[in-house]
Parts: C-alpha cells; structure tokens; sequence
C-alpha cells in the first residue's frame, strides 16, 4: 500500500511539470514553498491577501509553487495587478482613492517605494503638517518625542538638520544656492580685509626690536630747557 501511494504522488509531480524556481510578477519564489507563503514574498502581497487569492481561484493553500501550471500563474498575475476584477473590495486595496487618478490601485513591488516618496515630497512643497516633520527628520505619526527617538533614523526620514524638498529655495540642488554660497565668500566692496592673525602684535614686535618710534603728536616737538629759558 505505500508502494502504491509513492506511486501516486509521482503521477501527479509529473502531470504537474514540478517547476523549481516559479517567476510571478516579477519575483522569483521558489517552487519548494507552500503556494500561500510563496506569494507573501511579493511586496505588497500580505498572508490575507494571498489567501483571498486562492480562495478565488480555488487553489489549494497547501500546494506547493513548483506544482503551479501556467495557466495558474497568469490567473494569479491578473488578480494581483487588478484586483477589482475579481471583485475584490475596495478596503482590501492598499492604494484607495489615489490622488492622482482617483481610482482604487493596489501596488506592489518598486511601486510601492516610488509613491510613498512621491508622497513625502509632495507634502514638503505645501509645507503641511506631517511634511514639517519630515523636513526636521522627526517622527510623523504621533509617537512621543520626549524620551524616545533620540537616535537612528525615523520613519522614512534622514536624520541631521532641515531637509527641504527637492526645487525649493535654499535647498542643495536648487539654482540660487550655488549664487549664495560664492556671495558670502567674497569680501564687501570699500572694506579692506583684515589680515589673519593681526597687525598689532608683529608692529609691536618690531617697536621692541628697535624700530620707528610711534609718530609725534600734532603741535610741534617737545621743546628743550634751554630752549623754553631763552
């Protein structure tokens, strides 16, 4: 009887074409993976939602990706870039309302990183709230400040001072900062440039030294006691 259940599982591995290294969305999963966990490798693709994807294809959770026919995989590619399709709702949908298009999206993979720092920069330029403190590098969503957050980085910001938005006036890579910086290098027009380390201190040395004696006051040289007597 075991002979004949090895025998099985065989028969079904190769009617299946077991497919070590699956590609799906752009993402290599390996095929030794359970189906529900091997679509969770997707960024942007959580446990709930892969399940929900096969409960609709009516995909056994505990199938192996390396079992998946094409057929499979293309249904599972359509559904994770539209999801509406499959009558998904609208809560289920991790981009709702996008400002741009106005439609319900679901993204995953790289355009996740792009639209979140899309984001931030847009809120930089209106000068908002939640883009104050990422020009700070503070934390935006609510957390205390007081004895926490003193060190490493917050969430999505770089630490160290104001950062401006990208184009904004004074940032590092907008027009008129290269002009500023050359402007406050150059001396001011009528002013003479002080030499470094003084003068006073070398024409003193050369006094003690025995040189020119400081000019006489205005008024005429001292006069002499047998001058003032004649």
């Amino acid at each position: 009887m075991v002979f004949i259940g090895v025998t099985g599982i065989f028969a079904y591995l190769s009617e299946k074409e077991y497919q070590h290294i699956v590609r799906i969305a752009g993402n290599d999963i390996f095929g030794d993976k359970k189906t529900i966990v091997g679509l969770t490798q997707i960024r942007g693709i959580g446990y709930t939602f892969s399940n929900a994807i096969l409960d609709s294809l009516k995909i056994d959770s505990n199938s192996y990706i390396g079992n998946l026919s094409d057929s499979q995989v293309q249904s599972i590619e359509k559904i994770i870039k539209n999801p509406s399709s499959s009558n998904f709702p609208n809560w289920f949908l991790n981009r709702r309302k996008d400002l741009e298009t106005g439609e319900n999206l679901h993204l995953i993979t790289s355009d996740i990183a792009l639209t979140v720092r899309n984001d931030i920069e847009r809120e930089k330029t209106v000068s908002s709230w939640r883009g104050i403190r990422h020009m700070f590098g503070l934390k935006v969503r609510g957390q205390r400040t007081r004895t926490t957050g003193r060190k490493g980085g917050a969430v999505g910001v770089k630490k160290g001072g104001k950062i401006l938005p990208a184009g904004a006036e004074g940032a590092p890579g907008a027009p008129g900062a290269e002009a500023a910086a050359e402007g406050a290098e150059a001396p001011v027009e009528g002013k003479e440039a002080t030499p470094t380390g003084g003068a006073k201190p070398a024409a003193k040395a050369a006094e003690k030294a025995g040189g020119a004696k400081p000019a006489e006051k205005a008024g005429g040289a001292k006069q002499t006691k047998g001058e003032s007597k004649k």
